[in-house]
């Protein structure tokens, strides 16, 4: 997925809460022409672990309406991760991949040195055909030992031999969570897409009618951050709804969560980066000359074609080299 602007962070004032807890609320983006909860990157905060970038889109009606549509355009530095709640969006990209995904479905495109991608949401004609799109789109900065390593895409879908990892809470939890780890390791239980650093990504979701009620598990040596897709919940005394992103600090070994049936939540952590990032329009890198240099092999086509899409690539933002040198 793609940002048109090209300074993609939140003007956040966070709230400290309960142990330095911190609250900060999404400010509205657009992409394409779906508006997107924009909860990652902060002014304050880059990333969290790897984690570098949260949009969470929807619940949109995608019948009839331009829904998700999103032109060819580049990445580098980076790991896409699509995760959808309801609807479908296709992917294609540069390397000749194309993929349908589907609610409990993981696309994970690595960029590295570059991958060109476009995704646009499908209404299906089946008998089963869902028009609403609702998910989250998020990014994972790569360190600097991996951040230039060959593009790839993966898709892990629920099939047997590529089922991800599930934990249903009893045994974990007093209440009824259904959790599904994406991305990452999170209680001994870890995710087969490719991780380029210690980072957990999991959606948490209370079954309809069922109110629950737990210990979520934690590494201290991670920082997380909860954030509500849908419903409400309460983690750690903080009270979250949609739009609201949660910080958890490194030291903590559990946070408590509840929330009333048919809510899903999402936990993402990982060991703080401790690289400074500069994220420019779709590109996460270290020094504006390489924010320069791939937008200049941009604008020559050597990202490649995205074959299948029709229509225009996205062209990117000028570039202000001297506002990218600025201190923030």
């Amino acid at each position: 997925m793609s940002t048109i602007e090209a300074n993609p962070e939140v003007e956040d004032v966070p709230v400290p809460r309960n142990n330095d807890h911190e609250v900060t609320t999404a400010r509205t983006a657009q992409v394409g022409d779906l508006a997107v909860r924009r909860l990652l990157p902060l002014r304050i905060r880059r990333s969290v672990g790897a984690w570098c970038f949260i949009d969470h889109y929807g619940p949109a009606d995608a019948d009839g309406q331009a829904g998700l549509h999103v032109p060819p355009h580049p990445h580098i530095g980076l790991q896409t991760v699509t995760w959808l709640l309801r609807g479908n969006v296709l992917h294609r990209d540069s390397l000749g991949s194309e993929q349908l995904i589907r609610p409990g479905q993981l696309n994970l495109m690595t960029s590295g040195r570059g991958i060109a991608h476009a995704e646009e949401s499908v209404v299906p004609t089946t008998a089963d055909r869902d028009p609403v799109l609702h998910g989250v789109q998020l990014w994972v900065a790569l360190p600097e030992a991996s951040r230039h390593v060959a593009p790839r895409f993966e898709h892990h879908a629920i099939l047997p031999e590529t089922m991800l990892p599930e934990m249903t809470t009893p045994g974990m939890f007093a209440g009824r969570f259904d959790v599904t780890v994406f991305v990452g390791t999170l209680a001994d239980v870890s995710s087969p897409a490719t991780a380029f650093s210690p980072i957990v990504g999991a959606e948490l979701a209370a079954a309809p009618g069922q109110p629950a009620t737990g210990r979520l598990p934690l590494r201290p040596g991670f920082e997380h951050v909860i954030f509500v897709a849908s419903g409400r919940a309460e983690a750690d005394g903080v009270r979250l709804g949609p739009g609201q992103l949660l910080y958890l600090p490194t030291g903590l070994e559990a946070a408590q969560v509840a929330a009333p049936g048919g809510t899903t939540l999402f936990l993402l952590g990982g060991v703080p980066l401790g690289e400074q990032l500069l994220m420019w329009w779709n590109f996460v890198a270290r020094t504006p000359e390489e924010i320069a240099a791939a937008t200049a092999s941009w604008a020559a086509g050597e990202f490649g074609s995205v074959g299948g899409y029709q229509g225009e690539p996205l062209h990117a933002p000028a570039l202000d080299v001297a506002r990218l040198l600025r201190p923030r």
